[in-house]
């Protein structure tokens, strides 16, 4: 949720390198956040699958906030192969202290339940993207892979007036599931889904990720003004 896709340049304080993902994750931690989601980037602020880098990242937010679970994205805009989507994943196993905790995979990507089963095998735990209802219907057919930490529903429509309704929708097609499902909005459709998710008690989380500015439409000054933000929302 710290930075996500989005250019160096989509915000002055928006994190890429490694030690600014852990100045931001040591601050969302001072509001009692226990995980973040971020995309390591390499030389060129060019999103990454390469060890090397997702090792430095990791390692530096971990040096930090030794507590923090840390996941990182496997994403196939990333990298389009899932053959060397899974080679880089069962490479995160041996990274010792820039080892992920989790990692998030889209079931709408090919090799999917691949990347999940090497996940597992080298003892990294899996955020599942569910982006629309027939996501859903094939996460609910297929079955939740072994090593799932939770579900990821993720409305991606960005209009305000919908994207509660298309976060609805995903949630009544995944059903009863034996994990935790986390639902979450992006763009000016964030804010209405986590209001949402906040008043029926359910898992969510806020971050440049997801939106840059505030429910008032201020540009958020950093993470941790997002996070302070949505905790004022409790209902």
């Amino acid at each position: 949720m710290l930075n996500g896709s989005r250019p160096a340049d989509a915000h002055p304080a928006l994190p890429v390198l490694a030690r600014h993902l852990a100045r931001d994750a040591r601050a969302v931690a001072l509001h009692g956040i226990s995980s973040v989601h971020v995309h390591p980037r390499g030389p060129g602020a060019e999103e990454t699958l390469d060890p090397v880098h997702v090792a430095d990242a990791v390692a530096a937010i971990r040096a930090e906030v030794p507590h923090m679970e840390i996941g990182v994205t496997t994403g196939r805009w990333i990298q389009p192969d899932p053959r060397l989507r899974i080679e880089a994943v069962l490479a995160w196993g041996r990274l010792g202290m820039g080892k992920p905790d989790v990692c998030s995979v889209n079931v709408h990507e090919k090799g999917w339940t691949d990347v999940c089963a090497a996940a597992a095998s080298v003892g990294i735990g899996v955020e599942l993207g569910v982006w629309t209802g027939g996501d859903a219907v094939t996460l609910r057919t297929t079955g939740v892979p072994p090593g799932t930490v939770r579900v990821l529903a993720e409305s991606t429509v960005p209009d305000p007036d919908t994207a509660v309704a298309e976060g609805v929708r995903i949630l009544r097609a995944l059903g009863s599931l034996h994990v935790p499902v986390l639902l979450h909005g992006e763009e000016d459709g964030a804010w209405p889904v986590l209001e949402y998710a906040m008043r029926n008690n359910l898992d969510t989380r806020i971050g440049f990720e997801d939106v840059l500015v505030r429910p008032d439409g201020w540009l958020g000054t950093g993470n941790d003004d997002l996070v302070e933000t949505a905790l004022k929302l409790r209902f």
